[in-house]
């Protein structure tokens, strides 16, 4: 059976979301649709792009992946399909697709081009999911659409090594549900640069000298629970995109806060690591 996942900065107080599902059930009855996420802070081209990086590759080959964020049509920013990775992504040509498959050629890309269609103020509604039911059917892409050779490319946040090596200043990219801040310093640069030297990770006013590999690392169980650390306690982690994310352990961003709130932290503030 056909998948098509959402990706949108919708939410879920309007009419949005069921009226894209009911337009493809009414259109394709056989299918599985998959939410990804509606959360996407409005606009944000780069949270966008986080999300749907991490998660797409968890679908079979073949799957559809609509993309609903900054998705009006204006001579800067046309309707396309991305065949890449085994997938496709229907977006705008936004710059979310350079950002989500960076290291990967795209096998084809296509302008939709949809006869008798106004794309209107619901563009996602009105061509994305035409686009979409149509390649989930097996149909081709040059039926909906022409070659196009103009994808925009956006460049992520790349962290800085300066100090012959010794420093890596990188920034924060995300904020999750949990309040936790993933930054742009991936473990494979990180591990490139220490070679085997301790740390000083910084953000703001707090220090972290570990990095753990899961958040109850910080937890050293062989201690009375009176002298662990635990709840509240701040720590830096890989996270499973393989990225530095600082936390606090078991926080809750709507009650006592998390890393974000509680250590200062923002989008686009600045993580160094020095190496001592």
């Amino acid at each position: 059976m056909a998948i098509i996942t959402l990706t949108t900065d919708f939410g879920y107080k309007d009419h949005f979301v069921g009226a894209v599902k009911g337009t493809i059930l009414s259109s394709l009855s056989e299918v599985n649709i998959v939410d990804i996420s509606h959360a996407i802070s409005p606009f944000n081209i780069q949270e966008c792009a986080y999300i749907l990086k991490n998660a797409y590759r968890s679908f079979p080959e073949g799957t559809v992946h609509i993309v609903g964020v900054d998705s009006e049509l204006s001579p800067e920013n046309e309707h396309i399909v991305v065949q890449v990775d085994g997938h496709y992504f229907v977006s705008a040509n936004s710059g979310v697709i350079s950002l989500i498959t960076s290291e990967i050629t795209p096998e084809k890309v296509v302008e939709i081009h949809l006869p008798n269609t106004n794309s209107g103020s619901f563009p996602v509604l009105n061509v994305f999911v035409q686009a979409a039911c149509h390649i989930a059917r097996g149909g081709k892409l040059e039926v909906i659409g022409k070659p196009f050779d103009s994808l925009k490319e956006l460049k992520e946040f790349e962290p800085r090594v300066s100090n012959d090596g010794k420093t890596i200043s990188g920034n924060v990219i995300y904020i999750d549900n949990y309040g936790n801040v993933v930054t742009n310093i991936q473990k494979s640069v990180f591990e490139a640069y220490r070679n085997g030297r301790d740390f000083e990770l910084t953000a703001r006013t707090t220090t972290i000298k570990k990095i753990e590999n899961s958040y109850n690392g910080i937890i050293n169980f062989n201690l009375e629970r009176n002298q662990r650390k635990g709840p509240g306690d701040a720590l830096a982690l890989f996270n499973s995109a393989g990225y530095i994310e600082l936390a606090i352990y078991k926080s809750d961003l709507n009650s006592v806060g998390g890393a974000s709130s509680l250590l200062g932290l923002n989008y686009r503030d600045t993580v160094t690591i020095n190496f001592l």
